[in-house]
């Protein structure tokens, strides 16, 4: 009767561990979903300057009513892509604050003259600081936050027709009906 050796049973047990960690990984919701530490937390403290009148502030931010934080740059192409989908919600409603990131202001405010300013209340992030509070990964990056100032949702990237539909909206709605 011949011996099996623990070096023949390593690569189909290998196997079988690596099959169940990829399946494990494609079980979930939303495979492009970033976590986020700041759902259900209230807003972070705001290290901003003024860009355009004074900056608002995290009170701002936990007044009733619900709201985005929008964080955004005029050299971010995907930015200029999501913005009319801003000026939507805008034009609906939504009290938008925006946080330029890491952006030159006089390129910031050519940015809002060119495309409009869907934006209440306006800060710039120069530094970064804001940014690495709110667990930013990049711009642009959009978070919906309640009337008591928790977040509700961060989602990463560009707001398109698609994400408005299938997240922001319905995160606005959660946020609206108190939970």
């Amino acid at each position: 009767m011949a011996r099996i050796s623990p070096l023949m049973l390593a690569p189909p047990v290998l196997f079988a561990l690596l099959a169940v960690l990829f399946y494990t990984g494609m079980q979930r919701e939303d495979p492009d979903a970033l976590p986020s530490a700041m759902v259900g937390r209230e807003v972070p403290a705001l290290t901003v300057t003024d860009l355009s009148g004074p900056a608002f502030t995290v009170a701002d931010l936990a007044a009733p009513g619900v709201k985005l934080v929008n964080f955004w740059a005029s050299w971010c192409a995907p930015c200029r892509v999501e913005h009319p989908n801003l000026q939507l919600l805008a034009d609906e409603g939504v009290p938008i604050y925006g946080i330029n990131y890491k952006d030159e202001p006089a390129k910031a405010l050519a940015f809002l003259r060119e495309l409009g300013d869907p934006y209440v209340g306006l800060a710039a992030d120069e530094s970064g600081r804001t940014g690495l509070d709110w667990g930013l990964y990049g711009v642009p990056e959009t978070f919906v936050v309640d009337g008591a100032g928790k977040v509700v949702l961060r989602f990463a990237g560009p707001i398109t027709e698609r994400s408005l539909e299938g997240q922001i909206r319905p995160a606005i709605a959660q946020a609206q009906a108190g939970g």
